[in-house]
């Protein structure tokens, strides 16, 4: 719609004008409204050692023990990403839902390290194959950190003992992912030829699981509070 501005047009804008400005700053105001209290939250920072068998959720299903099973956590926090019913290791919760975002987000490449063991030893092209990526479900997989260790890693004992095949050697991976698919070490070992035996997620960015074991849990220090976010590029004002 055209208008024409005349003297009476002006006047007659004025009101509008006035009113413009007083839902300007309304909103203003309730934009640093949210803003202040969105910086006063306090935010709970805490890692958990999932153990095996344990869901990575607080609603208990299936038969199975959830994350309420390990202690009173403030009922707002919830997992930085997941780990399977059969997978163990390291689990963030947190309330922050800006650091849930950059750490989640494949864009951000956050890093996650594991100690995966494996069927057979596998081959130098398996290895490099893994590292450049492998196609799972239509989708190659971003370059990944291999390194097989030279020995088994000092875990604490699985409550359900690894199914070992008679006469069929086992190896020990530590694999660095900078994203997050579905059941993706698992995946990425089956294309290979070398199914996951057993999955141990030991570090999330600088974090890492050393000082707990199987279903203890600690909150995190300032340090850690600073370096993660830092990592992740979120500034606190």
């Amino acid at each position: 719609m055209n208008l024409k501005y005349t003297n009476s047009n002006i006047i007659n804008l004025k009101p509008l004008v006035k009113s413009h400005l007083l839902e300007s700053a309304r909103g203003y105001c309730y934009f640093e409204a949210v803003m202040r209290r969105s910086m006063s939250k306090k935010f709970s920072y805490i890692l958990l050692y999932k153990p095996y068998g344990v869901l990575s959720q607080f609603t208990p299903e299936h038969g199975h023990l959830a994350l309420k099973d390990f202690g009173r956590f403030p009922p707002d926090v919830y997992p930085v990403g997941r780990l399977d019913v059969d997978s163990e290791g390291l689990l963030l919760l947190t309330n922050d839902n800006g650091l849930k975002h950059r750490a989640t987000d494949p864009k951000f490449e956050h890093e996650r390290t594991y100690l995966v063991q494996v069927e057979r030893i596998p081959s130098e092209e398996s290895l490099q194959k893994l590292r450049s990526g492998v196609v799972i479900e239509g989708r190659k997989t971003k370059p990944a950190d291999i390194t097989l260790l030279a020995e088994e890693p000092n875990l604490p004992s699985r409550p359900v003992p690894i199914r070992f095949r008679k006469n069929v050697p086992t190896a020990w991976l530590e694999l660095t992912l900078r994203e997050g698919r579905n059941r993706q070490v698992r995946k990425m070992t089956a294309a290979v030829g070398h199914p996951t035996l057993r999955l141990v997620r030991i570090r999330i960015g600088s974090l890492s699981i050393d000082g707990l074991q199987p279903g203890e849990s600690r909150p995190l220090t300032s340090e850690e509070i600073t370096t993660i976010t830092k990592n992740l590029g979120i500034t606190r004002f």
